[in-house]
């Protein structure tokens, strides 16, 4: 899969000889060694797939074929993603018992917006994890409106589902 970044309106991604239209960060595309936590743009490089996140509550209405060779995680509302530079959860998907009080900043996956219904995790600044480089950069769900994203890629419902149903064993999704 190709993705070939214009501008933040004019993105698309190329997979299996068809053109998707896309939203990138709204800081645009940027080197990914100038990436960092909290500057609205998308990394460019090469990055591999990581997991298919998929809300529990969707399974089963959308149709969504499993990703037999990786992990694909079906969470919940308990679910949230640490995006937080001082905490040691930084960057990391974490289940949380519903009465505790979290003392970082995080972003919760289970959204009442349709955005985080399925999303692709790309394996942007993993091994190692650097702290303030930017946390998680997934292909999720586009805006109802198509604004642009805080450094994710985001597609339509419907060019998603089909792109998560025709992976193939190796895919790298390509940002330049």
């Amino acid at each position: 899969m190709i993705i070939r970044l214009n501008s933040i309106y004019k993105s698309k991604i190329i997979f299996k000889k068809k053109v998707f239209f896309c939203q990138v960060g709204r800081g645009g595309v940027v080197p990914s060694y100038l990436k960092k936590e909290g500057d609205k743009k998308t990394p460019s490089g090469r990055y591999k797939i990581n997991k298919i996140f998929i809300k529990k509550k969707t399974v089963f209405t959308n149709k969504i074929k499993t990703y037999s060779y990786k992990k694909t995680f079906y969470f919940d509302n308990s679910n949230i993603w640490c995006d937080d530079v001082s905490s040691h959860f930084y960057n990391r998907c974490l289940k949380r018992k519903f009465k505790q009080n979290l003392n970082f900043r995080f972003e919760e996956l289970f959204r009442d917006d349709d955005v985080y219904d399925y999303f692709i995790d790309l394996n942007y600044n993993r091994n190692p994890i650097i702290k303030g480089k930017g946390s998680a950069i997934f292909i999720h769900i586009s805006f109802d409106n198509l604004r642009p994203t805080n450094g994710c890629i985001a597609l339509s419902k419907k060019n998603l589902k089909f792109l998560i149903n025709n992976l193939q064993k190796i895919n790298y999704i390509y940002i330049s």
